[in-house]
């Protein structure tokens, strides 16, 4: 009987930077703590991703006690701080693949800094705490929410996912190019299509819908170059109606503590 056991515990605090491995988080409501609170958006209120901006990945985060600070991968005088609950108070609205929903600038200083990085007007904004953005009802049936995630709060893969790739890749990927959540230890490649419903320690979860992916998975999360892979080589056998799919995204049941090494026991399985 397979066992599966947390590996990797992830989160990303400003969507499309950098992400953070840690060995314990809190569970919320909108998903992790901290996980994809911020963004930045264009002038039109669209969010800005390594889609179009690779660099962003060389943006590395840093969480302290009162306050976030980010800083360039390559030059580490490039450098700025906010704090936790900074805010200009004005409510902007966003959208995040099409969805609406609210954000606050942070501060005109730290939209500055972001926008002469990037060469383009870019605000940094953080989701209130009353924001109820819903997840697609067609898989949340309770009205479950989310942050600026691009439509779940949590993510998971298998570590055996990733190795069954990189059997098939000449040059392997670290899982950073996935940027999830969750990564677990045990069973054969891609047995979270399986999963329904799931513990991981005393919380529940459902795995909803697969997640399918774009070109933001060629980008090298340490370098910040593209290349064809491995959306190339995924597209030979995980492509399912047109879209390529990778991992499992997952909505939950309450709020607690998760740790690295806890236990996934699967409760129910997709038939």
């Amino acid at each position: 009987m397979n066992q599966f056991f947390l590996s990797e515990l992830n989160i990303y605090p400003i969507k499309s930077l950098a992400g953070i491995s840690l060995t314990t988080s809190i569970l919320e409501e909108k998903g992790l703590q901290y996980d994809r609170r911020w963004m930045l958006i264009d002038q039109e209120g669209t969010f800005i991703s390594q889609r179009k901006y690779p660099e962003l990945a060389l943006l590395q985060i840093t969480l302290g006690e009162e306050q976030l600070t980010i800083t360039h991968k390559n030059n580490p005088a490039q450098t700025i701080s906010f704090g936790y609950g900074e805010n200009t108070g004005q409510l902007i609205a966003v959208n995040v693949w099409g969805t609406d929903c609210q954000g606050i600038e942070v501060n005109t200083t730290v939209s500055k800094w972001f926008s002469a990085l990037l060469q383009t007007e870019a605000r940094l904004v953080q989701m209130p705490e009353a924001e109820r953005r819903l997840v697609d009802p067609r898989y949340a049936p309770n009205n479950e929410v989310v942050s600026f995630a691009d439509g779940y709060p949590c993510l998971i893969i298998s570590q055996a996912s990733l190795d069954g790739l990189n059997e098939k890749l000449d040059q392997a990927v670290p899982m950073d190019r996935f940027r999830p959540n969750f990564v677990f230890t045990g069973g054969e490649p891609h047995i979270e299509d399986r999963f329904d419903t799931f513990y991981i320690g005393d919380l529940l979860f459902r795995a909803v819908k697969p997640c399918s992916r774009c070109v933001m998975i060629t980008v090298d999360q340490q370098t910040a170059t593209k290349s064809a892979e491995p959306l190339k080589t995924l597209a030979r056998y995980r492509t399912v109606d047109k879209k390529i799919m990778f991992g499992q995204n997952l909505i939950h049941q309450g709020s607690g503590t998760i740790r690295i090494g806890d236990e996934l026991v699967i409760r129910e399985w997709k038939v």
